[in-house]
């Protein structure tokens, strides 16, 4: 991996990065509201259930066959990704956090490079042609800079652990060494869990977190609300 695409993903999933996954806890506060999530432990489950029942075998594992079509300049196949996504994710809120993050993803590479593809893709999800689903545009992303599948698949788990411990962060008194600790302690998880994708495709697309995605649904109904899912 050049120092170059080391860079280019780092920018990506950094927290400073405007994908706007601050604004999102993903069904973590109906939990912490509702008390079946109450302190770092719990946080720590909450992430583990995300993580293997669906961040990974669904949002990576799209994200890496998006990265296969973008650099083969699949169109088609880059959309269809993005609509078998849309039809996985149950929950609305979940649905429209990913694109909205999608779309943040998309505008900032086709502002950063001169890629043709992502210019075209960019364009379809403006108009409205195809959806926008985050991981779609991460991969597009990683085959446009050249980031390696299970560097890509591994950032894309850590990011999206350290935008739930951020949630939580804000929702409980945990603590940023707290916080930390989650993060170290999901490390080795992640790594395994990427490595697990390596060779896997569309075939294998599969989601199972139904508390998750309940809360997801029941968080539009809380009275107060501190993120949008």
């Amino acid at each position: 991996m050049s120092t170059d695409s080391l860079l280019s993903l780092l920018q990506f999933t950094d927290a400073l990065f405007p994908a706007g996954a601050y604004a999102h806890s993903f069904g973590l506060e109906f939990c912490v509201q509702a008390g079946t999530v109450r302190d770092a432990a719990d946080v720590e489950a909450f992430l583990w259930a995300h993580l293997e029942g669906m961040c990974a075998p669904t949002d990576a594992l799209v994200s890496l066959c998006a990265s296969r079509a973008g650099r083969l300049q699949d169109f088609d196949g880059c959309v269809a990704l993005d609509e078998r996504l849309d039809a996985i994710k149950v929950a609305c809120e979940s649905r429209n956090a990913s694109r909205q993050m999608g779309r943040q993803v998309l505008r900032v590479l086709v502002h950063t490079s001169t890629d043709s593809f992502a210019v075209r893709f960019g364009g379809a999800i403006t108009s409205d042609l195809t959806l926008g689903h985050h991981a779609v545009c991460f991969g597009i992303a990683g085959a446009i800079l050249n980031w390696p599948e299970e560097a890509l698949a591994s950032s894309y788990l850590y990011a999206a652990s350290s935008a739930l411990v951020g949630a939580a962060l804000r929702l409980l008194p945990l603590g940023q060494l707290g916080g930390q600790k989650i993060l170290a302690a999901a490390r080795p998880r992640i790594a395994k869990l990427a490595a697990d994708l390596q060779g896997k495709d569309e075939r294998d697309l599969w989601s199972f977190a139904p508390a998750q995605e309940i809360a997801a649904m029941k968080h539009a109904n809380l009275e107060a609300r501190l993120f949008r899912s």
